[in-house]
Parts: C-alpha cells; sequence; structure tokens
C-alpha cells in the first residue's frame, strides 16, 4: 500500500498471543498512542485475553474529521483501515480466530474500529467503540456486504460529545444491526469525551463472554 502508517503490533499487554484465549485490538485516539490506549486493558482486564495495539503515525490515523469527505482524509484512512487489518491477521496467524478478537477503540479509533469492521463483515468476538461511530460525511452510502453474524457491538457515547454526533452513534448503531450484530447502545447525558466505569464494566463482561464462549 502506501505505508504511511505501519502496519504490525506496536504494543501489547496481557496474555501472550500464542497461549491466549482471545484479544484485544485496541486502537487508540488522535494524539494518542499504542501505549497510551493499552492503559485501558488494566480497567477491562481478564485473565487469558491479549492486548494488542497498532500505531499511528505522528499519532493521528487521518487528517480530518470522521465527518468530512472521504477523499479529504485519503490516502490515510485506507492506510489507517489497513493497518487495522493486518493486526487481524498477525492475531488470527498466531491462533486467535476471528471469532475470539474484539475490536476496541477509543474516539478517532473508535470510527476506525466500526468502520473497519463494517466494510469486513463476519463473526467477530466483537466491537467496543468507545465515542465514536462510521466514517463519512452525512449521506454517506452504507451498502456494506456480508453479515457480522451475532456478532456482539457495544457502543458508549456522550449525549453532547463535542466530536462525535450523537445521530451518528445512532445511525451506526442501525447500520451495525442491519448487518447481524447484536448492538448495545448507551447514552450518557451530559458526560464528557472520555471513558467511563460502566462502559469499562460493559466491555469487561462482552470480553468474559468471548472467553467463557
Amino acid at each position: 500500500m502506501n505505508g504511511l502508517h505501519e502496519e504490525r503490533i506496536a504494543a501489547t499487554a496481557g496474555e501472550p498471543l500464542e497461549s491466549a484465549q482471545a484479544a484485544v485490538v485496541m486502537v487508540h485516539g488522535r494524539g494518542d498512542s499504542a501505549q497510551g490506549i493499552l492503559g485501558l486493558a488494566s480497567a477491562i482486564h481478564v485473565p487469558g485475553v491479549a492486548y494488542v495495539a497498532p500505531q499511528a503515525t505522528h499519532n493521528t490515523w487521518y487528517p480530518q474529521s470522521f465527518m468530512a469527505p472521504m477523499e479529504s482524509n485519503q490516502p490515510w484512512l485506507d492506510s489507517a483501515l489497513n493497518t487495522v487489518g493486518a493486526v487481524v491477521e498477525q492475531v488470527v496467524e498466531a491462533g486467535v480466530p476471528h471469532e475470539k478478537i474484539v475490536l476496541l477503540g477509543f474516539s478517532q479509533g473508535a470510527c476506525l474500529a466500526s468502520e473497519y469492521m463494517a466494510r469486513n463483515a463476519r463473526r467477530y468476538g466483537g466491537l467496543a467503540a468507545l465515542s465514536g461511530g462510521l466514517i463519512g460525511p452525512e449521506g454517506t452510502p452504507r451498502d456494506y456486504e456480508g453479515s457480522l453474524d451475532g456478532t456482539p457491538a457495544f457502543l458508549g457515547c456522550s449525549d453532547i460529545d463535542p466530536h462525535i454526533p450523537l445521530t451518528r452513534v445512532q445511525e451506526s448503531t442501525r447500520v451495525l444491526t442491519r448487518l447481524g450484530a447484536q448492538v448495545d447502545e448507551r447514552i450518557y447525558p451530559g458526560f464528557g469525551h472520555s471513558v467511563n466505569q460502566d462502559e469499562a464494566d460493559a466491555v469487561r463482561a462482552m470480553l468474559q463472554s468471548v472467553v467463557d464462549g
């Protein structure tokens, strides 16, 4: 591809991939890092789970808002999506199947994780989109193909998030549901652009069910 982002795992926590019962691909937000998003691993820790994260070049996956015209975020957006895909494949090659992989992202990372899953629909362990939604301006066609086949998806966001319109979270819920995901959408009135304890508890419960499943 264009090589804008390194298509590899940049940081890890938890169980080694080779012995893990499940894995979380953690996608950081704008201005954060692979190591930074792994700080969330302690809040959602489940024994037997590997936590892995890619790193965006200059800590940004794409330059404009996720609501901007798609072309204004290229070629960075395609490179970012390819990076997520490459990390998922690394996890699979290490012995963790897709149905034991949870994609988690915060903010820009949540948008990227959601968009990747919609474009590459199949059964995954789950999606945790924390303060994010599908990418593209209003009216973007959502004619994704394939089926998420019952994949659990958690979408958590404030109703007044300065970066993520509530309508986009709701649209993402509708689209993912149509693709066959089992969506748990939780809107937190007056909350900031952050991750709260209820979200961490929900993601941990999702992970536990993936490990136990």
